[in-house]
């Protein structure tokens, strides 16, 4: 099978007048970036543009950034490299880095904190919802230089039946104890973005650190 060589995403424009900053969203298995077009409606930042991004494999009716039956490395390990290639995109199109946040959600959420914690450049923060660190074992050796300069906020259920809150829990606490800045909150739901005080909460970490 022939390697995907970039990631189509598609552009959302701020409803306000000129864009103040872009968030990047990851979406989780099976999904699209037709999963997340409801992204501006519940945040409601006027000034922030979103770049919707496809995962590089086909799965079902959907997307995956990685393998979840066989070995994920390579998946991930590639996946990395895409997305790396995708910053240095946004920036060549004349994006300012300290403008531009990134979301993942379940997968999306693993390839945004390993994005976050072995990219070599700094960016504005990093949103991690329902999901799982990939290589702890290799931390912190494999830190980036940016790495504890990065502002992470990562979201998790108390009653998801897909990653039991337990383990992430432990993998985040594993990582503020190797220096990295992470802001951990757990909310009363499952596998999923509560539209309640989860969303509150990421608008107003992506307002006090894009805008």
């Amino acid at each position: 099978m022939a390697q995907n060589t970039h990631l189509n995403t598609v552009y959302l424009p701020s409803s306000g007048c000129d864009p103040k900053a872009l968030l990047v969203v990851l979406h989780g298995l099976g999904d699209s970036v037709d999963g997340y077009r409801f992204l501006p409606g519940i945040m409601k930042v006027p000034s922030l543009a979103y770049l919707l991004v496809n995962a590089p494999d086909p799965y079902f009716t959907g997307y995956s950034w990685y393998d979840i039956m066989g070995n994920s490395e390579p998946g991930i390990l590639r996946s990395r490299a895409l997305l790396a290639d995708l910053f240095k995109k946004i920036e060549n199109d004349g994006w300012n880095l300290n403008k531009v946040g990134l979301l993942g959600f379940s997968q999306g959420c693993l390839m945004s904190i390993d994005f976050a914690l072995t990219y070599p450049k700094q960016i504005a923060c990093v949103v991690g919802i329902s999901g799982y660190v990939y290589g702890l074992e290799k931390y912190p050796e494999n830190f980036s230089p940016a790495a504890k300069k990065q502002k992470i906020l990562v979201t998790h259920g108390t009653d998801d039946p897909l990653l039991p809150l337990e383990r992430t829990e432990s993998q985040i606490s594993q990582l503020i104890g190797m220096g990295i800045k992470v802001d951990w909150k757990v909310y009363e739901k499952d596998h999923t973005i509560d539209p309640r005080e989860e969303v509150s909460d990421i608008r107003n970490f992506l307002v006090s650190r894009l805008l």
